[in-house]
């Protein structure tokens, strides 16, 4: 293993506008063995875990990126002033369905929803959250929909396995009436 190879993913985390995985990463250093990688990244994650600094390495989305400490958001609010991911309650209920049903058609969404999400479906295909995966094989081909790694992103999950069940959803709508 390289002694600097720690340093040099540090550097392409650094630059890359998206979660990195261990396979763009390899692309990157190609002379490296994947073990290799994956140890340089587990001291990297290590080392910010000790640092408790202002920003943090994280799994998210099947790759790896920089994160900001939750703890200082209030001061990174007033500095960029970010624009708040917004989106109607309809648009919220159909990303839901389609995150916990995927892949999904949409006359499946219009059926679980009882209206037509053709409209909503083209707001989150435009912002990114869900993608078009295919054509199911049955008469009319429908359009097969899924979440993106961007929503995965987004809603800071490492996977779809990190999504609430419906029984932990349950217990927060309890304690919070």
């Amino acid at each position: 293993m390289n002694d600097k190879l720690p340093e040099i993913i540090e550097s392409l985390l650094f630059v890359s506008n998206t979660p990195l995985t261990i396979e763009q990463i390899k692309k990157a250093v190609h002379e490296e063995e994947i073990s290799s990688i994956k140890e340089a990244m587990c001291k990297l994650i290590s080392y910010y875990e000790i640092r408790k600094g202002g920003f943090y390495l994280c799994e998210v989305s099947g790759g790896y990126q920089f994160r900001t400490n939750p703890e200082y958001k209030e001061w990174i609010k007033r500095f960029i002033q970010p624009s708040p991911l917004s989106l109607s309650k309809a648009a919220i209920e159909t990303l839901a369905i389609i995150a916990y049903r995927q892949p999904i058609i949409r006359s499946e969404l219009d059926h679980i929803r009882g209206v037509d999400c053709s409209g909503i479906l083209r707001i989150l295909l435009n912002r990114k959250l869900i993608k078009i995966m295919g054509r199911k094989e049955i008469p009319g081909r429908p359009l097969i929909y899924g979440t993106t790694k961007y929503f995965l992103e987004v809603f800071n999950l490492k996977d779809l396995k990190e999504l609430p069940t419906p029984k932990e959803i349950q217990e927060i709508c309890e304690q919070n009436p």
